[in-house]
């Protein structure tokens, strides 16, 4: 069974919260993906999602948060209902700068991993281009993070993959099995929707995303999370989003 979720950042500049999950509600999400800016008063975030029926499978959580605030973190997470605790950046002064650096790294997310794990839990690395960019002394910082413990799944990307300069289809079927969730989203015709830096809604765009749907569920990803990061009118991105996940789930 596949879940429809929407990561709740593409709604940050489309307050109130409350509304915006009763509207994805309605229009036949039934999880969202919360991230750190929504963690201030979890109870009452609780209570919207309760409110609205909607689950969150997934959540996104610092690295330094769930190395400096570990219990905080899994409190947060298990109130929430989340089963994937989901790293999803960092920031670029603290990215290392060669390929030792970014090994050091890994092993890192792989510590954060196991922790996760044995408290019953999965964790998740989100990419975004820089990962898939070779580093120097060779290789991808992707693959240092992934390739550091088989307890660090990948929620992926495709459209920052393809922003990296890669062939989507490639990584998922690279790390096959360890997928645990696509951010699905779109990217512009060049020159296009600089407004909106480039994205587009799903299945507007130029992503292959009929095959790319199909190749992500192959692949172990279960969970399809939209995004945008920047949409001029949230309600059109969640409505055009959420018709072409029934496409694409169809095979369409």
């Amino acid at each position: 069974m596949t879940t429809f979720s929407m990561q709740l950042y593409s709604a940050r500049n489309a307050p109130p919260l409350a509304d915006r999950l009763r509207e994805l509600a309605e229009l036949g999400y039934t999880d969202v993906e919360c991230f750190r800016g929504l963690y201030d008063d979890v109870p009452a975030l609780k209570a919207e999602l309760e409110a609205n029926g909607l689950t969150a499978r997934s959540g996104h959580f610092s690295v330094d948060l769930l190395e400096n605030e570990f219990d905080r973190s899994l409190e947060i997470a298990r109130m929430l209902g989340n089963e994937i605790l989901v790293l999803p950046y960092v920031v670029p002064d603290q990215r290392p700068k060669d390929a030792a650096g970014w090994r050091d790294f890994g092993a890192r997310i792989g510590a954060i991993a196991r922790r996760i794990k044995g408290e019953g839990l999965r964790a998740s690395w989100h990419n975004h281009d820089f990962e898939l960019r070779e580093v120097e002394g060779g290789g991808r910082p992707l693959e240092y993070i992934l390739d550091a413990d088989s307890a660090i799944e990948w929620e992926a990307d495709l459209a920052w993959v393809v922003r990296g300069g890669e062939d989507p289809a490639a990584w998922l079927e690279r790390y096959s099995g360890r997928v645990s969730a696509l951010h699905v989203k779109d990217i512009a015709e060049a020159e296009t929707r600089t407004d909106e830096d480039g994205w587009a809604d799903v299945g507007d765009g130029t992503l292959d995303w009929s095959s790319l749907w199909a190749r992500g569920r192959a692949a172990g990803a279960d969970l399809m999370i939209a995004e945008h990061d920047n949409p001029s009118d949230f309600s059109r991105f969640a409505r055009r989003t959420i018709d072409a996940f029934g496409r694409f789930e169809k095979g369409n």
